[in-house]
């Protein structure tokens, strides 16, 4: 209950505020009780976040799963995501952006580098491109979706609109990587 009460409070009003106190009489107990379950603000704050990562990386990987064309696991992974800021807020982007959480971005193997690690040779295959290419756009990629869940949560736009322009524009950015990749292999050969 502490941690979904923590969760609500970052939703809702970020981290700025958050205190051990804050978190107690938010959830109607003591503050003695909250210290009972987590040692400092820090510590609770590090399993929201495990939890968190965990909650939406399981959701995506089921999602992942499900994808027959590499299209249908960019959209099904992207859908997951959106819905899961629909439905939660930014909480794992303010816990990731809080500098004492900033060593624990992938504190279970849930975070940004394994799901990294899980698409880049996906696109690598997929788009014909080195490794270490498909890791940069693999990474930065994310940054699409992260501003769509932000943009979301700010406009009167549905989440499946949100979601076919996320999901056009990261395939998009892909085949442009791609097609430079190619164009200068090309130059280097000449």
């Amino acid at each position: 209950m502490i941690l979904d009460t923590t969760a609500e409070m970052i939703a809702r009003d970020g981290i700025s505020h958050l205190s051990m106190e804050r978190i107690a009489r938010q959830e109607g107990v003591s503050k003695a009780l909250v210290y009972n379950y987590f040692d400092s603000l820090e510590e609770l704050l590090k399993e929201l976040l495990e939890r968190e990562l965990k909650r939406l990386r399981r959701l995506q990987f089921e999602a992942a799963k499900q994808a027959i064309t590499f299209e249908d696991l960019v959209r099904n992974i992207t859908r997951e995501y959106l819905t899961y800021i629909d439905r939660r807020g930014l909480i794992i982007e303010r816990l990731q952006s809080e500098p004492n959480l900033s060593d624990l971005n992938d504190p279970t193997g849930y975070g940004r580098d394994a799901s990294v690690d899980y698409l880049a040779p996906i696109l690598s295959r997929n788009f014909d491109m080195p490794d270490k290419l498909a890791r940069a756009a693999t990474d930065i990629s994310f940054g699409l979706s992260a501003a769509a869940g932000n943009y979301l949560l700010r406009s009167k736009m549905s989440l499946a609109e949100i979601e076919d322009v996320t999901v056009t524009m990261i395939l998009g950015s892909f085949a442009a990587v791609r097609s430079e990749y190619q164009t200068s292999k090309k130059k280097l050969k000449r």
